[in-house]
């Protein structure tokens, strides 16, 4: 199996850190008008926002980070890395088409919706069917983090409806999407690091026996 480099754990660590850094910067420079509650993050980054420039660029920082972790998990199956880094691309597209000041956008929300589902099917399109893939990988926790992202967009769905807490189960959903590829980066370097123990140990042992056996036939005879 192929390896992933060790700065896929940066990329993928700063993606979290960033949305979340960069919603809660930009809401505290919105201020008590934003209620993160029932508003969305669209609206933090939209036209004439006092913080949009700071979730803008969160936005930004996001998809660079999506497109590198893409890059360096190669352990993954194909489809999946394309869907990882597609949801990067959407989160540029994000940045650079924002909802409006008021009102919906056809474009924004499309942009939105397209980069959600490349983001919540790429765990399952990136999943290893052959024995021994590292646990981030294998189908049934994929299968498990993509249900549980689908589940989160219907309570958002629900909740826009009702003009309920809308904010808060998107918030859950988009930190759920940005931090499983650093638990599959991480399942990588730990399942690498596993094989080269073992197979460090397995070679001690075969060294062993054979300076044993050496040192048997070298001895002299009493």
């Amino acid at each position: 199996m192929r390896s992933v480099p060790r700065w896929a754990l940066f990329s993928s660590g700063c993606a979290p850190l960033l949305l979340v850094g960069g919603w809660s910067v930009a809401a505290l420079l919105e201020g008590p008008a934003y209620d993160p509650v029932t508003q969305t993050i669209s609206v933090l980054a939209a036209y004439g926002a006092e913080g949009s420039w700071v979730m803008t660029g969160a936005f930004l920082a996001l998809g660079v980070c999506h497109l590198l972790t893409a890059w360096g998990l190669r352990p993954a199956a194909p489809a999946g890395r394309v869907a990882l880094a597609g949801g990067g691309v959407a989160a540029f597209a994000v940045a650079l088409v924002p909802a409006p000041s008021s009102g919906g956008s056809l474009k924004h929300g499309a942009v939105v919706v397209v980069g959600f589902t490349l983001l919540a099917v790429w765990p399952v399109l990136g999943a290893v069917r052959r024995g021994g893939a590292p646990w981030g990988l294998r189908p049934a926790p994929s299968v498990a983090v993509t249900a549980l992202m689908a589940l989160g967009a219907v309570w958002f769905l629900v909740e826009m409806n009702r003009q309920g807490s809308a904010g808060v189960a998107e918030r859950l959903v988009t930190c759920i999407q940005s931090t499983w590829p650093l638990v599959v980066v991480a399942s990588c370097l730990r399942y690498a690091g596993d094989l080269r123990e073992t197979s460090g140990g397995r070679r001690g042992s075969g060294e062993s026996g054979v300076s044993d056996q050496s040192d048997e036939t070298s001895s002299p005879p009493r």
